[in-house]
C-alpha cells in the first residue's frame, strides 16, 4: 500500500476557519474535504502538501504541520486502500483561486458539515483542528460506508 500514500490539508485562517473543498471529480467526488492528493515523484509529502494546495486553492502554504496518520481499508474495493498524511497550515499567503478540482469555502469549526463528507472525519479531524496527533486506521464496507476504526 505504499504506493498509495496520499496527503491532506487542512487550512486554518485567523478567524478560527478551516478551509474546505467540495470535490467536483476523481476520489471523494461529492464530497467535503481538505485539498490535496499524491505524492509525484522525487516529491517529499511536504512537497506534495505544498504543490497540491497550491494547484487547488491558489494559496501557498508555508510550514505546514504534520497532524495525522490515517490508513483507509475498503471491503471490495482493495484498490481505494491508501495511507494519508495529515496537515494543518496556519500559516499562508496568497488569495484562494477555484481549481476544477471543486468549490472553495471557509467553515466555522462548529460548521464543518461533516454529514456531507467521509464517515471517518468525525473521528479525527475535530482533534486535528485542535491540535492533537492522531493515527488511525478506519475500514469501510463495500458500499464505502464505515465499520470500525481503531487509533493505533
Amino acid at each position: 500500500m505504499s504506493s498509495n500514500i496520499k496527503n491532506l490539508c487542512y487550512i486554518i485562517n485567523g478567524n478560527g476557519e478551516v478551509l474546505l473543498q467540495f470535490k467536483r471529480r476523481g476520489f471523494g467526488i461529492g464530497k467535503w474535504n481538505g485539498p490535496g492528493g499524491k505524492v509525484e515523484p522525487g516529491e517529499t509529502i511536504e512537497q506534495a502538501v505544498i504543490r497540491e494546495v497550491k494547484e487547488e486553492t491558489g494559496i501557498d502554504v508555508v510550514n505546514p504541520e504534520k497532524m495525522a496518520e490515517l490508513e483507509f481499508y475498503f471491503i471490495g474495493k482493495e484498490e481505494w486502500n491508501q495511507m494519508a498524511d495529515v496537515y494543518v497550515a496556519k500559516n499562508y499567503s496568497g488569495e484562494i483561486a477555484e481549481s476544477d478540482e471543486g468549490e472553495l469555502k471557509w467553515f466555522k469549526f462548529n460548521e464543518i458539515p461533516y454529514d456531507e463528507m467521509w464517515d471517518d472525519d468525525p473521528y479525527w479531524l475535530p482533534n486535528i483542528l485542535a491540535g492533537e496527533f492522531m493515527k488511525m486506521k478506519f475500514y469501510f464496507n463495500h458500499e464505502s460506508k464505515l465499520q470500525k476504526y481503531e487509533k493505533i
